[in-house]
């Protein structure tokens, strides 16, 4: 990639579509604009337009939009041609983008590499971007848009100031120490570094935004035939599992992922437990599968004997509508065969994954960020408990580096090329 090039992609949804908006940004942005409509319209105002080739063959009928650098979205001169959205029409207006001097096609995630580059948006911005264009559900959005818009940025800029104004107390306290009246750091300094270090801890308590991708896993456990992949279907809203009367009908795990008012779930339904002396070989592999899964999940729906499932599993009966059902002391009772019983299982599942995964539009850490937090945090907590002045800063200065590490002010290229690569092409 390089900068000194203009680059152009489609910007709107693969055609055939009602409209299709072409994106050029770069120097040759404005030569782009003349080469095809024969002018510049004014700044930021739609215009209609004829768009011509090289032959002054008629291309396309378009509103065209000028938007001259450096306040645009990449912080470059960026022209907008807004097409008819035909195969077609957009083959034609892409060729003759592509036949003029130092113009090409962008790459995957460059135009927001280059408004990152510009300084448009920082690398937190640009990753809640990745996130928001790849969101599913509405937790998913809430959580994006937050970190798009800047709310985590604000909050690590707020952060380094503090640590800046620490810093100049230590300065301070240095610039004193060869004369013959030496300052001490006053006693307050620890307690407000303290109180710094306990709000990072705070942030780094809170459950990561892979979670939100990841979905709140719920797993179905229980002995063969106690009704699991009934359940497992009625979730789901759909025929994903095998149900039958013969025991051991389900051998292996099976996952759906589904949004639920919002939020996003992962269900499993596991094979039936029992003793491994009464499963073939097959099955209790299955069953070594469905363990293994006890262990991954973030709740899990028991619909064996009463008090015989993991710890902080729900009771479910789900087989009320049987003749000789007998409900649970405790617990859920329904049936996943009619439905009864369902609706509000599904409620209270949306309330505990609510409870568990990033708050709606509340800015939520990726494991990157967690990582340059935590090295923050760590210097911080470093600091507070020093009283060389010396060290002090030097420590303080590893946190105001984790902070500049996390918003991209210090990076690398292969980092980078990683997360823009996750962009689609006109993006």
């Amino acid at each position: 990639m390089s900068a000194a090039d203009t680059i152009f992609a489609l910007s709107s949804g693969a055609p055939p579509a009602g409209v299709g908006v072409i994106r050029v940004s770069g120097p040759a942005a404005r030569e782009a604009m003349l080469a095809l409509t024969g002018r510049v319209p004014e700044p930021r105002r739609a215009s209609l337009a004829r768009l011509r080739g090289a032959d002054d063959q008629v291309l396309d009928e378009a509103l065209v939009l000028w938007f001259p650098g450096p306040n645009t979205a990449t912080g470059e001169d960026l022209a907008e041609f807004h097409c008819h959205g035909g195969r077609a029409v957009i083959a034609a207006v892409e060729g003759a983008l592509a036949s003029l001097r130092g113009t090409r096609r962008a790459e995957p995630g460059e135009f927001t590499r280059r408004a990152f580059a510009n300084g448009r948006i920082d690398l937190a911005e640009a990753e809640g971007l990745g996130d928001l264009l790849a969101a599913e559900t509405e937790l998913q959005r809430a959580a994006a848009i937050a970190n798009a818009g800047g709310a985590l940025s604000r909050q690590i800029e707020g952060w380094r100031e503090r640590v800046l104004g620490f810093s100049a107390e230590v300065e301070g306290v240095l610039d004193f120490s060869d004369e013959e009246d030496s300052a001490d750091l006053p006693e307050c300094f620890t307690w407000n570094i303290a109180a710094l270090a306990a709000e990072l801890a705070e942030w780094l308590a809170r459950p990561r935004s892979e979670r939100l991708g990841e979905g709140f896993r719920v797993v179905l456990a229980g002995p063969p035939n106690a009704g699991k992949s009934t359940l497992f279907n009625a979730l789901v809203e759909s025929e994903a599992a095998i149900t039958s009367p013969i025991a051991g009908t389900t051998r292996d795990v099976i996952e759906r992922s589904v949004a639920i008012g919002g939020v996003p779930f992962t269900f499993v339904d596991t094979a039936g437990l029992r003793a491994q002396a009464e499963a073939d070989a097959i099955e209790a592999i299955g069953i070594a599968r469905a363990e293994a899964e006890l262990a991954r999940a973030d709740l899990v729906l028991w619909l064996g004997p009463e008090g015989e499932g993991p710890v902080g599993a729900w009771e479910i009966a789900a087989q009320a509508d049987r003749a000789g059902f007998a409900p649970k002391a405790s617990g859920v009772t329904l049936s996943a065969e009619t439905g009864e019983g369902v609706a509000p299982l599904k409620s209270a599942l949306v309330e505990a994954a609510r409870a568990a995964l990033p708050k709606p539009g509340e800015a939520a850490l990726n494991a990157r960020q967690h990582a340059r937090l935590s090295e923050a945090a760590g210097a911080l907590e470093a600091a507070k408990s020093l009283s060389d002045p010396l060290l002090v800063a030097e420590e303080l200065r590893r946190a105001r580096l984790a902070f500049d590490r996390l918003i991209g002010r210090a990076t690398t290229e292969d980092m980078l090329d990683t997360l823009f690569g996750r962009f689609c092409i006109g993006k």
